[in-house]
């Protein structure tokens, strides 16, 4: 994982798997070279048919790994996923849920990060005692046992960890007692730019594909 953190306590704090990077950039250099060598080794066709197609898989890659995010600070917790960006406040979140990713459920609705995904049966078998200790008291249910998707091993177990710290530091210092919502909706931003990249990279690739074919 990858922890950027300011310098006070109550700083904001973003969360990103560390598997996510590592993969998009295999994926973005495997069709940075692919490109580099059409260019230079082959034909006009086959660069316009193949080429697309390449930069289609860095941007998807990209997107889908190298992007997401779960930014935590006093104000919240903005949920950075694959289409889009949700900010969800502290008074509006109910119950934070690892069952199969980091989902919030809050008084808009139910939220999940694509950042954050649970664990698969070898970490929950892998657990020691050690890992079930020292977690946000949230975390635990009856007689102190935990779910899979809580192990501060997973993905989803620490960015759980680091919300629910946040959340419980916050209504222990009595900032959630009587808290209002000033809103009836989230705010929502679409990631229009990554959007348009992606569609007009599939288009390209579509159209090489016929041109070349024709």
């Amino acid at each position: 994982m990858v922890w950027e953190t300011g310098a006070v306590a109550h700083s904001t704090e973003v969360y990103r798997p560390t598997s996510g990077p590592w993969l998009a950039g295999a994926v973005m250099a495997l069709a940075a070279f692919g490109v580099g060598s059409l260019v230079v080794e082959s034909e006009v066709t086959d660069l316009v048919r193949y080429g697309p197609m390449l930069l289609l898989a860095a941007a998807v890659a990209w997107a889908l790994f190298w992007r997401p995010s779960i930014t935590v600070s006093d104000a919240g917790v903005s949920l950075r996923n694959v289409l889009r960006t949700v900010e969800l406040p502290w008074p509006a979140i109910r119950r934070v849920d690892t069952r199969y990713a980091l989902t919030l459920e809050t008084a808009f609705g139910t939220y999940t990060a694509w950042a954050a995904p649970t664990s698969t049966r070898h970490q929950a078998h892998q657990a020691s005692p050690a890992d079930l200790r020292g977690l946000p008291e949230s975390t635990y249910g009856a007689a102190g046992s935990i779910r899979p998707g809580d192990l501060p091993s997973t993905p989803s177990g620490q960015a759980a960890a680091l919300v629910r710290r946040r959340w419980e530091a916050l209504r222990d210092a009595g900032h959630l007692d009587e808290a209002r919502l000033e809103r009836t909706r989230p705010v929502v931003r679409w990631h229009r730019t990554e959007l348009a990249v992606l569609g007009g990279l599939a288009v390209l690739t579509a159209l090489g594909f016929v041109v070349t074919h024709g």
